[in-house]
């Protein structure tokens, strides 16, 4: 009994060991899987365009993008002057708060904040998941009792998580 189990043990090991030295696929949890060849990628500054401006959003969101792709695969970022496997650039093309619900009386009882990005993401290993100008947008309501500088330090982190696993998704997830 003892030796049967050992037996499956080496076995499960030497399988794992192969495949992990095999150098053909790289596979994290997180369900990415990149082929070997794919190791660089750029993120370009994330331009504010929006007719409304958080000043501190174009560098949010390009930090969390990079953030993103740096713990969840094993790519390096490079320089736009560099080889790249993987290249995003994009801009932030609205930021938007308005009312979505209002009362008889014609009185506003809850406001939305919208952010809306225009991402193009090129893949030289495979152009043929790259994407040109892509709109993302997700958004989140507060009561209008409350301004948009009472939420916004709330809000607009909750908006750009849900942006950041969106892009990343149709970038990288599943494509391979």
């Amino acid at each position: 009994m003892k030796s049967r189990k050992l037996k499956f043990v080496f076995l499960t090991g030497l399988v794992l060991s192969a495949a992990l030295l095999s150098g053909c696929w790289w596979y994290s949890f997180s369900g990415i899987s990149l082929p070997a060849s794919v190791q660089t990628i750029y993120v370009g500054y994330i331009d504010n365009r929006a007719p409304l401006v958080n000043p501190a959003l174009s560098n949010i969101v390009t930090e969390q993008l990079k953030d993103k792709f740096l713990k969840l695969t094993r790519l390096s970022l490079v320089d736009e002057d560099d080889d790249w496997d993987l290249r995003m650039e994009g801009e932030i093309t609205d930021y938007e708060t308005r009312s979505i619900a209002v009362t008889a009386e014609e009185v506003a009882t809850m406001q939305r904040l919208t952010i809306t990005l225009r991402i193009t993401f090129e893949n030289k290993e495979d152009p043929s998941q790259s994407f040109d100008n892509r709109q993302f947008s997700k958004f989140s309501d507060y009561p209008a009792t409350r301004t948009l500088g009472d939420v916004e330090s709330t809000l607009v982190p909750e908006i750009v998580e849900q942006l950041i696993e969106e892009i990343f998704n149709a970038a990288v997830a599943g494509n391979w």
